[in-house]
């Protein structure tokens, strides 16, 4: 099963310098039968997209808790086997947690298909959705269209052969 690892740019760092992208259990996103049902889409490309969406509206979060990060959205494609994944959380979690699923096995990076990064003009609206995000949960509209600005940015992909770059460790 394919699933979308959210990040940021240290946690990328750190997976490359252990060669773990996460020790085991750990929260990731895939195409789930909440998220397939929420789409109302059969179709695997745009599902898929959805489940990265969502894994970089966690790396938003991530970057929320760590304000020295730089403000660029991090999320890891990689397969696991279908055993190692654990269902949706529980129906009542709420709308964000569309697509969760529970990884219960460690995952080495090598394992990784792709990594999807915001391209630096993005930084400006990640870091004002980063701020907002706090006020968005509570309810405020105008915090949640901040937010969702920083979903206006793709995240750009690279092959995992590129993540010594993305890390400043180009060798």
């Amino acid at each position: 099963m394919r699933v979308y690892v959210p990040l940021t740019l240290p946690g990328l760092a750190e997976a490359y310098t252990t060669g773990e992208l996460a020790a085991g259990p750990f929260v990731a996103y895939a195409v789930t039968p909440a998220l397939r049902e929420w789409c109302r889409s059969d179709d695997t490309e745009e599902l898929e997209y959805a489940a990265l969406n969502r894994a970089a509206v966690a790396s938003l979060r991530l970057l929320a808790a760590d304000p020295g990060a730089s403000r660029r959205r991090v999320v890891v494609a990689v397969d696991v086997p279908d055993r190692a994944v654990g269902a949706d959380p529980d129906p009542g979690a709420g709308p964000g947690a569309l697509g969760e699923v529970r990884v219960a096995q460690g995952v080495p990076l090598a394992k990784a298909a792709a990594v999807h990064v915001d391209a630096p003009e993005a930084e400006k609206d990640v870091t004002r959705a980063a701020q907002a995000l706090e006020a968005a949960d509570g309810g405020d509209d105008d915090a949640a269209s901040v937010v969702d600005g920083a979903e206006d940015h793709d995240l750009l992909w690279f092959a995992t052969q590129e993540i010594p770059g993305l890390v400043g460790r180009g060798e």
